[in-house]
């Protein structure tokens, strides 16, 4: 092997070096909002649970079989650790911009080592890597461009090539497909690509190779589109746009994408979310924008096809967020970095090659400084991501960042305020609540935190008026009727408590602390037969669910059976030794005969 081959080789150790760098202040962070909810739960850590994330639908947070089966063996690995699933994020990530460096090479196109460089450490990228949740982002990216490598080298194998190098790239896509269908966008891309390189395309040797790979996708981006509506709530007012808001939403989106890409500053968690009005002639800008923009490239594609290519290999990859389909988060914006992570790979390669060609054609004593240009950009944007990276070292930053860079995030005063009302900060997040209801006064989960507030404030007829809001407007919403259901209980309002706890239940069968709470009413009420049946059902559902533990054995002690209670005690004191409410309900328990009728009430 050459010198420069090795030189060569050493050198691309550098993008994962600098990827380490930039994130550096991630890989120290936690965890942060909805991380939880991908981080494989404890009732799916066995076999049976990985059982369940392949053929149940709603085990997971999202149908992404591939992604939490990767969640599911991490688990196994370093447990709850926050830095191990941060850690394989930013190797996925540097991973994914080496495989990046690989396909341009093999396109023979300049400047592929910038272009890795570049994807490695542009800011735009941080909401992804930094976001333990956005694996889905980082690992399908990383199958993706394995998939486009391994399709391009059997494309490439002219006469010698074998099926099955075509059949392991289309391995590689469908495991991109199960950890994110927005990868769906592959086969129109690789179209895209042949049809640059090659100025035409061939039905034998371009289209019929990848009709399967067009029918997956369809397939499965119809049916995660459908699992978003149906599983993950992507529906109600906020989803109700017409055609004419979708093309307006999808022209500004594509033009602020761009805009972000080129000068990543003042990056946000989440974005202000705009109202798209087809009256607004202003707003018209956008769409009307890029349609002149794709027709100037039209035209200058008899001179040029690469910068077509590159636009149609933008906004196509684009295209599944773009905002005419439905996806959970436009309740919060309709634009976020992560949903152009996997396009800036191209639109990033694109400009390493302008400027790899651009110092390759100047003078030659101008060269050493266009290079050191070159070198200042990779390394200001590597700062500009460190920073970027700051904001995800714990929940509560991170939210406070948010809140401060865009005050009018509804989301962001909530789960602030749910932060401060775990440490009993009950002034200061009931203002974050009420903001938060005020900026959004339709959403329901703003108004059942303002309610859990009051309630803890011992303004119980306050927080009843704001359950009875929630449900109001989401009427599905079991949560906010377990709340409604305890607060009128602690009213004396048993009859009508107990039908919103049932209701709760019917809702969400697994949901034990409803359970729990409607078995609370149901002995408050004499009813202790019934109360029995749903604490035994709340402590099924979560065995270690102390507070239900000693709610069924007072109710045993109730029911005059006192040696039940003291088993029910023992349980609850193996997950909670110190547990008083369990340590004093044995000690009465062990007291009594058989013949004691009653004994403490649930609580």
């Amino acid at each position: 092997m050459r010198l420069s081959e090795v030189a060569a080789r050493w050198r691309l150790a550098l993008i994962p070096v600098a990827a380490a760098l930039a994130y550096w202040p991630a890989l120290q962070g936690g965890f942060i909002w909805n991380d939880s909810d991908y981080v494989t739960r404890a009732e799916l850590r066995s076999g049976e649970g990985l059982g369940r994330i392949w053929f149940e639908l709603g085990a997971t947070e999202q149908y992404y079989p591939v992604l939490h089966t990767a969640f599911w063996v991490e688990h196994g690995l370093w447990g709850d650790s926050a830095l191990g699933y941060h850690a394989a994020n930013v190797a996925l990530h540097a991973l994914s911009a080496l495989l990046l460096v690989a396909i341009l090479r093999r396109l023979c196109v300049p400047g592929a080592f910038l272009a890795g460089l570049l994807f490695a450490v542009h800011p735009v990228c941080v909401e992804s890597v930094a976001w333990i949740s956005e694996q889905k982002n980082t690992l399908s990216t990383a199958f993706y461009l394995a998939a486009a490598l391994a399709y391009l080298r059997w494309r490439d194998q002219g006469g010698e090539r074998r099926q099955s190098g075509l059949l392991w790239a289309g391995v590689l896509f469908v495991l991109a497909l199960l950890s994110k269908s927005a990868t769906a966008t592959l086969p129109a891309a690789l179209l895209v690509i042949a049809w640059w390189r090659n100025g035409k395309l061939s039905w034998r040797e371009d289209v019929r190779p990848l009709v399967p790979w067009f029918a997956a996708a369809v397939a499965w981006g119809s049916f995660s589109a459908w699992v978003e509506h149906s599983y993950v709530g992507a529906q109600g007012r906020d989803f109700a746009l017409g055609l004419g808001q979708r093309l307006l939403v999808a022209g500004r989106a594509a033009w602020f994408y761009a805009c972000k890409l080129v000068w990543p500053s003042d990056l946000i968690f989440i974005y202000p979310r705009w109202s798209p009005d087809t009256a607004d002639l202003a707003q018209w800008v956008y769409p009307a924008a890029l349609a002149a923009l794709f027709a100037g490239l039209v035209w200058t594609a008899r001179r040029s096809r690469a910068p077509l290519a590159v636009a149609l290999l933008y906004i196509g990859t684009l295209f599944p967020t773009l905002g005419l389909f439905n996806v959970y988060a436009f309740i919060f914006s309709f634009v976020a970095d992560h949903w152009q992570y996997l396009a800036s790979a191209g639109a990033l390669a694109a400009a390493a090659a302008a400027v790899s060609t651009g110092i390759a054609a100047s003078p030659e004593r101008l060269r050493p400084a266009a290079r050191g240009a070159a070198a200042a950009l990779v390394i200001v944007l590597g700062i500009l991501a460190w920073r970027q990276a700051q904001m995800y070292r714990d929940i509560e930053t991170f939210y406070r960042v948010t809140l401060e860079r865009n005050p009018s995030s509804w989301m962001g005063h909530v789960n602030l305020g749910l932060i401060e009302l775990d440490r009993g900060e009950l002034s200061s997040a009931e203002e974050h609540f009420r903001e938060a209801a005020r900026l959004k006064p339709d959403n329901a989960q703003a108004h059942n935190d303002v309610g859990l507030a009051c309630f803890r404030s011992g303004r119980l007829d306050e927080a009843i008026a704001e359950y009875q809001t929630a449900v109001r407007l989401v009427p599905v919403f079991a949560e906010a009727r377990n709340n409604l259901g305890l607060a009128l209980s602690r009213r004396g309002r048993l009859d009508e408590a107990q039908a919103q706890l049932r209701e709760a239940v019917r809702l969400k069968p697994g949901y034990s602390e409803a359970h729990n709470n409607l078995g609370i009413v149901l002995a408050q009420a004499s009813r202790v037969d019934a109360a029995l049946g749903e604490f035994r059902r709340a402590v099924e559902l979560r065995p270690d669910y102390v507070n239900a533990w000693v709610n069924l054995g007072n109710a045993w002690l109730m029911a005059g059976q006192p040696g039940r209670a003291a088993e029910s005690f023992r349980r609850a004191l193996e997950f909670e030794p110190d547990s008083a409410a369990a340590q004093s309900g044995l000690a009465y328990a062990l007291e009594q005969s058989g013949r004691v009728p009653g004994g403490p009430a649930p609580r």
